[in-house]
């Protein structure tokens, strides 16, 4: 359905009709002169485009809605969330402080935004599911941070992937990714995680990253 100025200066109410092959077909239900006049060709077009279609028996005749589209109280990106508790489980995640909420939602949370622990509450709950609050975060962390958890993850991510004795390097590329001098949407200026430098020029990171790969390299061979 859209509609037209017409060269009167009316507004004209049309239905276009199109095909799979690009085809249209253009249907001219008439032309309102005031706001009455184009609600009512509106509502006809409306109950034009429903023709022949039956409506579910929801039991919501009674509901004093008058038609209108009903309020949307809440939503849910299960199939995701769902995902992700799978795969958190699989890697052996969820033995891990007995299957911590505040540990699994903070892990998820990043996943599908990267952001930060403040931040978590706000991906969760836009996700749809129930999100430990900033205060709850703050209470748990001590006991997140101990190395036994972190010495717990390691040991899980090792028997998944079935490696024997390992090192293993963690690399931080937050601040490569995630920082710019000029926000664009995505990427937005300001300071590193430990707040100790600004953004890093980009002349000096590539720099920083080139030595690093190299050093990375050269260890590599001498192990």
């Amino acid at each position: 359905m859209r509609t037209v100025k017409t060269s009167s200066g009316a507004t004209a109410v049309q239905i276009v009709w199109s095909s799979r092959r690009g085809s249209r077909r253009i249907e001219h239900l008439g032309s309102a002169h005031d706001d009455a006049e184009l609600e009512a060709l509106k509502a006809a077009a409306a109950q034009r485009l429903a023709e022949g279609q039956q409506v579910l028996d929801l039991g919501l005749a009674d509901n004093g809605s008058g038609g209108a589209p009903l309020e949307i109280i809440s939503s849910q990106a299960s199939h995701l969330w769902d995902g992700l508790c799978r795969a958190y489980g699989v890697l052996g995640f969820d033995r891990v402080l007995d299957g911590d909420e505040v540990l699994r939602g903070l892990v998820l949370a990043r996943i599908i935004e990267p952001t930060s622990k403040i931040d978590a509450e706000r991906v969760l709950t836009e996700t749809g599911v129930a999100a430990a609050s900033y205060r709850t975060v703050k209470r748990r962390l001590p006991v997140i941070a101990k190395p036994a958890v972190r010495q717990s993850l390691s040991a899980a991510c090792a028997a998944h992937a079935g490696l024997g004795p390992a090192s293993l390097l963690l690399f931080d590329v937050s601040t490569l990714y995630f920082e710019t001098h000029v926000g664009d949407g995505f990427r937005e200026p300001g300071f590193s995680n430990y707040a100790e430098v600004p953004v890093m020029p980009r002349s000096w990171w590539l720099w920083w990253c080139s030595c690093c790969s190299a050093g990375f390299e050269a260890v590599a061979r001498a192990a």
